[in-house]
């Protein structure tokens, strides 16, 4: 159920986010999701891969900045409203959301959204499976890059 995402640290200027991206292809690594937010110093690039623990020493022997952060991701339905009705349980969960982001596929015509909680990972998935929040795991990612 928990994903391991690496973020980057990339200065923010033209051309950075290509050599990265190059890496983990030319190691036959494949990008499952992404997410990139700038500040006016830097950006956060991040990734999660298929191999997460050969990437990151790929990328770091390439003079890359990486942290491994786990994060969960979490279907939300598809449809108007949908992310709202998430975010009511969460809140009503009285958990803290440090950032979320979206995945690239559907997984039975559910979204899924990417979420990294202050809370631990095993608090997270107690608090939300008892309210029947479904999470996409490694494998599921894997499968729907294929």
């Amino acid at each position: 159920m928990k994903l391991h995402q690496l973020s980057l640290f990339l200065e923010n200027k033209p051309h950075q986010l290509r050599m990265p991206v190059q890496l983990l292809g030319k190691a036959g690594l494949d990008i499952l999701t992404l997410s990139l937010a700038d500040t006016q110093q830097f950006g956060i690039l991040r990734i999660i891969v298929d191999d997460w623990q050969k990437a990151k020493p790929i990328l770091e022997s390439a003079g890359c900045v990486v942290k491994v952060t786990e994060v969960v991701a979490i279907e939300v339905p598809d449809r108007p409203g949908g992310l709202a009705d998430v975010l009511t349980i969460i809140d009503h969960s009285e958990l803290n959301i440090e950032y979320v982001y979206s995945c690239t596929f559907h997984r039975n015509k559910q979204a899924v959204l990417v979420f990294r909680f202050q809370e631990s990972i095993e608090q997270v998935a107690a608090v939300l499976k008892s309210q029947d929040v479904r999470f996409v795991g490694d494998d599921d990612l894997r499968r729907r890059s294929q």
